[in-house]
């Protein structure tokens, strides 16, 4: 139906002044694209356990709000969906439309199409050709069985079902293979470049039914209209590649990493390439893949009226779209894969990711309806297809194919291990994780500090934790790294993040026997603690270093800055000390490296100064076991704070018993394994004699009377003698430790001491490291709480030895 333009009024004058808003084109494209967004956003939600793309949710948002759902109500239809406005709304949806296929362009790896040569050619042809075969048999079908379907042009009709059939949608695979943590390997670099070679094809097959569609039903062109079509295209792409590529380099090297503004005429010049795109897309994608592409996706469903699909038959040439959508893109991929020796369980995943639809379907579909070769039903029933292929897409992968993660057999799970074993002298490994730039000086400190001098090399992993959105940058820092399984080695190519970290690790490696090798991790926050726990498991690490979510600066006197990174990255650090195959640390930075010259292996002056807080227990020897690599290194000066109770304390324990709230943020989780406690103090006191025999002189060890625990650490923490102060997190805690149970807990993952230090009101000055060792057999904890003193004379007959029902600390 036609529109009268000039009727169209943009802006009212207002609801006081008697306008009704919703007659005007502005305040009615507000409303709708409110209504879009949250109920998009909604099912988004709902979705995500099912590990669901967002065009999902989007088109399904659309139906809702379209003739299928509340449409019916054709009041409501009129007033807020009315004809006379949807060209506007998809006028902005193309706007969405055009940016979106730039970031498409942006995720297109020609690197990783050249590597995967003619496997992905041979896997995308035959992933084209049978589907495209299938959608003509399919297209025979509805034209005898739909009404009206035969009044299209045969060969218009077959080419639009052929290629509605035969299309993978590039970005959509793009996110479920993020999502599934399989972009990087093999499997996934295949499924990407294969799909890239199809979105090619399927833009070429769509110029080709555009220009045989005409103007609608009534209207044929000649066949030759085609053929300039093609080579029209084929002139456009030349002339990008010879004459703007080269002008756009230039503009890159214009708008270097040094110059963090980005002209706005390079801005009107760009559609580029290299970092400037990248730092070009960061200031659109959100706008775009937030805003306007989810007004595309929900345009579609609008146009689509379920209620068309009536009847058995109908729903009968559904099932048969969807089972020959499935049926020809799996069977043809499976069966090209299996030649070129991939495994059955590859091969059959592969064909599954190949069947995934998505925008470049929705273009078709909708020029489809626009040009009238698709009816009402038809249209209908396509974009049903498309969304249920999708939608079994990411849970048919999920059951049939899991990537094999081959399981280590090291055994120096914590740094005890490695004392205790002659092969340890050769080399300590380490997992250091960074959220940013701000990161890399504290670690490189730690590091060095924890460096042998005199034994083990060390062998170093950097991580950079990046969390993965719906964003297109997050996939182009996949695309700029070499695939290595889960997560991936960064190959050390030019980004600003990358030139510096990689130049700070790397002139820190040159400093004695470090070798480094940075990584990074891409995921979601909800599993990305899955990557770091599997690196550490392949690459046999020690130890897990991790950095706090909050990271403080000493201003003048006691004033103190602190940066919180956000309480995901807290429940990232959470998950992975609850998880980790090694011992882990956990780094409360407070200018930890930033004040004082970094270690070297020749300096003759001591650069830091590092205590020791000893109250018992495995943490606490494992804290102890790392001092004594310090110590080993001659710019470190090593304090052991030993803390004793006096001999009236040492007769009563502690009376633990777990939390009625169970919650982990309330209460100071305590592992529940039962120990015999006097085999802990034995082994406490072997340890302490241990280390005294062998570091002597080298060490400063002092023992201190425990009279008030929380004064005397917070003593040691404000005084400002110690650039870092080293506590286990005391799962198995010491009588001493087991009366802080009932303090005021900030952060209990860090345990009772280690949450004193940390708390950012209590002015201390000092960074702190927070040790838990690894110990497969004593998993799990509990929140507990302290028995009052009144209930401790009746409950005394129920003690055990552990944190079950009621346990005593002595």
């Amino acid at each position: 139906m036609g529109v009268n333009v000039t009727s169209i009024k943009t802006s009212s004058n207002g609801a006081w002044q008697g306008d009704n808003p919703l007659d005007f084109a502005f305040p009615l494209l507000i409303v709708q694209t409110t209504l879009i967004l949250v109920l998009s956003r909604f099912l988004a939600f709902l979705l995500k356990p099912l590990r669901q793309p967002n065009v999902i949710a989007e088109i399904v948002g659309g139906i809702l709000l379209g003739p299928s759902a509340f449409g019916r109500n054709k009041d409501y239809l009129h007033r807020i969906f009315p004809s006379w406005s949807m060209p506007i709304l998809e006028t902005v949806a193309s706007i969405g439309l055009l940016f979106f296929l730039f970031l498409v362009g942006l995720e297109l790896d020609l690197s990783s199409i050249r590597r995967t040569g003619k496997r992905a050619f041979g896997i995308a042809l035959s992933g084209i050709s049978l589907p495209f075969i299938c959608g003509i048999g399919v297209a025979f079908v509805i034209r005898k069985t739909v009404e009206g379907a035969d009044k299209v042009g045969f060969g218009q009709f077959l080419v639009f079902m052929g290629v509605a059939l035969s299309i993978t949608a590039f970005p959509v695979l793009a996110r479920i293979l993020a999502e599934l943590k399989l972009l990087t390997t093999q499997l996934g670099e295949i499924a990407m470049a294969a799909a890239a070679f199809n979105d090619v094809a399927a833009w070429i097959l769509l110029a080709l039914a555009v220009a045989l569609a005409g103007d609608g039903p009534g209207e044929q062109k000649s066949p030759l209209i085609s053929v300039w079509v093609l080579l029209s295209g084929v002139a456009f792409v030349v002339f990008m590649m010879v004459v703007i590529r080269p002008a756009m380099k230039w503009v890159a090297r214009r708008c270097s990493p040094e110059r963090d503004v980005v002209d706005e005429a390079y801005i009107c010049l760009t559609l580029a390439e290299g970092e400037f795109a990248e730092r070009l897309i960061e200031r659109i994608e959100d706008f775009v893949s937030g805003l306007l592409l989810p007004l595309y996706f929900a345009s579609s469903g609008l146009k689509t009226d379920v209620a068309k699909i009536s009847g058995g038959r109908a729903w009968g040439l559904l099932m048969l779209v969807i089972s020959t959508a499935c049926a020809g893109k799996i069977i043809g991929t499976f069966a090209v894969a299996l030649m070129f020796r991939m495994a059955v369980r590859e091969s059959l995943a592969l064909g599954v990711l190949m069947n995934t639809k998505g925008l470049v379907e929705l273009i078709v579909l909708n020029i489809g309806k626009e040009k009238q070769v698709l009816n009402d039903e038809v249209f209908a029933i396509l974009i049903l297809m498309a969304l249920v292929t999708t939608f079994i897409t990411t849970p048919t992968v999920m059951a049939i194919y899991k990537p094999a993660r081959g399981s280590s057999a090291l055994t120096h799970r914590k740094l005890r291990d490695l004392t205790n074993t002659d092969e340890s002298k050769q080399e300590l490994r380490i997992l250091a994780c960074l959220y940013g730039l701000g990161n890399v000086p504290s670690i490189i400190t730690l590091i060095e500090s924890t460096r042998s001098t005199k034994k083990s090399q060390l062998k170093l992993f950097i991580m950079h934790l990046v969390e993965l959105t719906e964003r297109s940058s997050s996939i182009i820092m996949v695309h700029r790294a070499r695939r290595n399984g889960l997560p991936f080695i960064n190959r050390l190519r030019r980004g600003v993040w990358h030139d510096r970290v990689t130049g700070a690790f790397q002139a820190y490696s040159q400093l004695g026997r470090v070798s480094v090798r940075p990584t990074t991790a891409i995921s979601a926050l909800s599993t990305i603690h899955e990557d770091i726990c599997h690196v550490a498991e392949t690459k046999k690490v020690t130890m897990i270093v991790l950095p706090f979510h909050k990271q403080q600066w000493r201003g003048e006197g006691y004033e103190q800055t602190v940066e919180n990174v956000g309480h995901g990255w807290r429940l990232v650090n959470q998950r992975v000390l609850k998880n980790a195959p090694c011992s882990v640390a956990v780094l409360v930075d407070r200018g930890f490296g930033n004040g004082a010259q970094t270690p070297g292996p020749t300096a003759s002056t001591t650069a830091q100064s590092v205590c020791i807080l000893f109250f018992g227990g495995a943490d606490d020897r494992e804290a102890l076991e790392l001092g004594g690599r310090m110590a080993e290194h001659p710019a470190v000066k090593v304090t052991v704070v030993r803390f004793v109770e006096n001999e009236g304390s040492e007769r009563n324990g502690v009376l633990l018993r777990p939390s009625a709230s169970k919650s982990n943020e309330k209460n100071y989780s305590f592992c529940i394994a039962k120990l015999n406690p006097e085999k802990e103090k034995e082994l406490d006191v072997a340890v302490i004699a241990e280390f005294k025999s062998k570091w002597d002189g080298m060490v400063e060890y002092t023992e201190k009377t425990a009279s008030n625990i929380i004064d005397d650490v917070l003593g040691l923490g404000q005084c400002g003698d110690y650039d870092l102060i080293v506590v286990g997190k005391g799962r198995f805690p010491s009588p001493m430790v087991a009366k802080l149970a009932d303090h005021q807990v900030e952060h209990p993952e860090l345990g009772p001491v280690g949450d004193l230090l940390a708390s950012s009101s209590h002015r201390v000055l000092s960074s702190v490291l927070v040790i838990q060792q690894h110990d497969p057999t004593h998993t799990e904890e509990t929140p507990a709480t302290k028995v009052a003193q009144d209930d401790d004379d009746e409950l005394k007959g129920e003690v055990t030895s552990g944190v079950g029902e009621i346990s005593k600390v002595v």
